[in-house]
């Protein structure tokens, strides 16, 4: 009997160390990085702050009280005294001034450069444009098809908007007047233009119940302001 114990044991013994042999080491868990905290911007803290004017110009204040009130909502602000930016001017720090200048701190939101941009103009009086739902019965009367005027250069611009509307055919004889390459898309006729924009829009959190919209080397403005498209087109015109 007591062989038969012995015995016994020895069989536990090496299946318990043929279980522990085969047994397959759970990998460690992977260690994810905590993602990097936004900057506290402070209104007193010495930050500089760049907002779009009317014009479409962006310009740089001291404090954040110069801000104008129709450019507070999308603003960008710039740490001197920190270490260079690793993605330079690609990434930027943004605020509401109104809220900074109301709470003395808010945290920053790290976006791209064309978001901001795009943001911060799309927060001003948007430019000539038609309402889409303002679409008259006789649609395609008077309609001006000028065409695209690329001739084998890249497209500067791209026109979203439709045959009816005035704003947009202004927009149009302006960049054919400037010879200013661009793509015209009707966002009625062709709905791949349709998609397209609103991809676009979603993206930059701007709405498109109105046209023209305008893609300005990567940035759309809301209805057709020459001023604006000045600013961003630069020596193009």
């Amino acid at each position: 009997m007591r062989r038969l114990q012995d015995l016994a044991s020895v069989v536990l013994a090496v299946a318990c160390l043929g279980a522990i042999g085969c047994k397959k080491e759970v990998p460690a868990t992977p260690q994810v990085a905590a993602p990097t905290a936004s900057a506290e911007v402070s209104k007193d803290g010495g930050w500089l702050f760049t907002y779009a004017t009317p014009e479409g110009a962006f310009v740089t204040a001291d404090t954040a009280d110069t801000v104008p009130e129709v450019s507070r909502g999308v603003v960008r602000a710039i740490d001197p005294k920190a270490p260079t930016n690793p993605n330079g001017d690609n990434d930027v720090l943004v605020v509401d001034v109104a809220k900074l200048l109301a709470q003395g701190k808010v945290p920053g939101k790290r976006v791209g450069r064309d978001l901001f941009e795009t943001q911060a103009l799309a927060l001003l009086p948007p430019g000539d444009s038609s309402i889409l739902s303002d679409h008259p019965n006789d649609a395609d009367a008077g309609a001006a098809d000028e065409g695209n005027n690329l001739n084998g250069r890249k497209a500067a611009v791209i026109v979203y908007g439709t045959s009816w509307c005035g704003a947009c055919r202004t927009a149009r004889q302006y960049f054919l007047a400037h010879n200013v390459p661009f793509l015209d898309k009707d966002v009625e006729k062709d709905p791949a233009a349709a998609d397209e924009l609103q991809k676009k829009a979603a993206r930059f959190g701007v709405s498109t119940d109105r046209v023209p919209i305008l893609d300005v080397r990567g940035r759309l403005l809301i209805g057709f302001d020459p001023k604006r498209v000045q600013a961003l087109l630069g020596d193009t015109i």
